[in-house]
């Protein structure tokens, strides 16, 4: 298991000695991303940050093994379905603090206190423009039908998206409905499924299907690339904002937690704060094209350009609840 560690201002994460001024992370997001924003940190507030950046899963079994040795005081992740794993795992800590309470809206933030949502990430449906006609679908629950058999891309069931995805349709439909749908939607896939949801969508421009599922933030990172061909794959799609009559668009968030064994507890929850500041909430938006918590901070043109949605309002902790049976469904239904 490889780590990649970045002492922003110190090596103190090295050796587990703390200081005052000090805040230990483990971070699963993209060092380049959340790299810039903990410096800004620094330069706000004299707290050195010490940074470990590591997958979200491999991060999460190195605190369970370190356990009250863990030096970790911040557990930042992509995806709340890895946060809603740490705080079942015991890892976290319950946190008061009237800042985050009233930056962050109640769906995006535990009721326990043990994990606060940063950024939203959209999930819609995203189809071949010159294929798939932007009326065509105006659901989720549309994928099953039997027209669209071989039409549909997707990456694995052990994707955590799409796990909180279902999580989030069988909150909606109960269980029973959401398997009938899942064994149907999968009798549609065109192929196997793999890649990540880059891969999916230039499945989709290439023809190998017509239609996908995946987070906003990767279309537009691909419409924004360096690279004029993934450009050129992205621009042949149309994202389509489905369920707008009922219960919204599936949502995710990327988070933080204060670590339950945190030895630089006050340090953290400042760290935690900032990252709902609107400097920090503009950051996230533009340079990773996410959607901001915090309401009234302007997203990315990129994202302006794909239009406004109603979001799913379901509490995310729900996602935690249901996730062990959306697992077993999709495993029923030959979702590999």
């Amino acid at each position: 298991m490889k780590f990649k560690l970045s002492a922003l201002l110190g090596l103190s994460l090295l050796t587990g000695v703390a200081t005052a001024a000090e805040v230990n992370v483990y971070s699963g997001r993209a060092e380049v991303f959340i790299k810039p924003l903990l410096e800004q940190f620094t330069q706000e507030t004299g707290i050195k940050v010490n940074l470990l950046s590591a997958k979200d899963d491999a991060l999460i079994a190195r605190m369970r093994s370190e356990g009250r040795n863990s030096p970790a005081d911040v557990l930042l992740t992509a995806d709340v379905g890895r946060l809603l794993r740490a705080e079942q795992d015991g890892l976290l800590q319950a946190v008061e603090s009237e800042v985050l309470e009233q930056r962050i809206p109640a769906q995006y933030r535990a009721d326990s206190n043990m994990w606060f949502g940063f950024t939203m990430r959209a999930r819609p449906i995203m189809v071949a423009t010159d294929r798939v006609a932007p009326d065509a679908i105006s659901s989720y629950e549309e994928l099953a039908d039997a027209k669209w058999k071989g039409k549909i891309c997707i990456r694995s069931s052990d994707n955590v998206y799409n796990q909180s995805f279902i999580a989030a349709m069988i909150a909606h439909h109960g269980t029973e409905k959401t398997e009938q749908w899942v064994k149907q939607f999968v009798s549609n896939f065109a192929r196997p499924p793999s890649g990540g949801d880059r891969d999916q969508i230039r499945a989709v421009a290439a023809g190998e299907c017509d239609i996908t599922l995946a987070n906003t933030y990767y279309l537009a990172g691909m419409l924004n690339s360096d690279d004029a061909t993934e450009r050129a794959l992205a621009e042949k799609i149309t994202v389509i904002w489905p369920n707008q009559d009922s219960y919204g668009v599936h949502v995710n968030i990327s988070g933080a937690g204060v670590a339950r064994y945190a030895r630089n507890r006050d340090e953290a929850i400042r760290l935690l704060e900032f990252m709902t500041s609107d400097s920090a909430q503009v950051q996230y938006a533009q340079s990773n094209h996410e959607y901001p918590v915090v309401e009234g901070v302007a997203i990315s043109e990129t994202l302006q350009k794909f239009g406004q949605f109603k979001a799913d309002d379901l509490k995310l902790d729900q996602l935690g609840a249901y996730n062990a049976e959306a697992v077993r469904i999709m495993d029923r239904a030959g979702w590999r």
